[in-house]
């Protein structure tokens, strides 16, 4: 059964936004994962660390999926209603949550106090902080938002956008260097984005706020209307979201 435009913006309106948690788009929008499966690299690299600082945790979902997180685990969060959400899912696994923001650098935390560094999608990268934190030697693995990701998605509501480089993996690996780490892994990709209804496109914006500043379903009306259209004509709309994988080493 067709559903209306109106009915699908207003269920994805109302539907609650909880920590960094899509699952509300199942069935309605799928995103290709990247080759390297950031999850099980993670994983793997936890079970053998002693300290480890996982750097904008969102509701901490990825870290209470793992079956083993190292005997010091801490996660940093700078949005209040994700911290509250990490604390209650990672406090009985043991590990602690404080409040960092993202937008700033800053990270409340001694030097040299963690072999690993991880941060999944972060907002802002602070890498010297990141090397500050670090023990000579222990690493910092990353799976960030390459540039232009989802641009086609952002052209359908914004218009033309110029080039961007601000979060290229060429200035990654220029900051990393910078701050004294070396590059040990950088690997790239660019992810089939499908979304089926364009509630599903108001979700995930509502979600990812960076994509469209300031969207709303008001000021976008027109724009979300002929997103349906394309949707009911073709099925679904295609974007491509851009991932890039960086592994930095402090020296010993």
């Amino acid at each position: 059964m067709t559903r209306s435009l109106d009915d699908l913006l207003a269920e994805a309106q109302s539907a609650p936004i909880r920590g960094w948690d899509f699952s509300w788009l199942d069935g309605r929008a799928s995103e290709e994962r990247p080759s390297w499966g950031y999850s099980r690299l993670l994983g793997r690299r936890l079970a053998q660390a002693a300290a480890a600082l996982d750097v904008q945790t969102g509701g901490g979902e990825l870290l209470a999926g793992l079956d083993r997180l190292p005997p010091l685990m801490v996660a940093t969060e700078g949005w209040l209603p994700n911290l509250e959400i990490a604390r209650r899912r990672l406090g009985p696994r043991g590990a602690f949550v404080v409040g960092a923001h993202d937008d700033r650098p800053g990270l409340p935390l001694r030097s040299e106090l963690f072999d690993l560094v991880v941060s999944r999608h972060p907002v802002t990268t602070w890498w010297d902080e990141i090397a500050r934190v670090l023990r000579p030697g222990g690493a910092f693995l990353s799976q960030q938002v390459g540039p232009g990701s989802v641009k086609e998605l952002a052209e359908a509501l914004r218009g033309p956008l110029p080039p961007s480089t601000a979060r290229s993996p060429e200035r990654a690996v220029a900051a990393a260097r910078d701050a004294g780490l070396r590059v040990v892994d950088l690997r790239e990709q660019s992810l089939r984005t499908v979304f089926y209804d364009v509630g599903a496109v108001v979700y995930f914006l509502r979600l990812v706020v960076w994509i469209v500043p300031d969207f709303s379903v008001e000021r976008h009306r027109r724009q979300l209307e002929s997103l349906h259209e394309v949707m009911e004509a073709e099925g679904s709309f295609v974007t491509y979201a851009r991932r890039f994988l960086i592994e930095a080493r402090k020296p010993t």
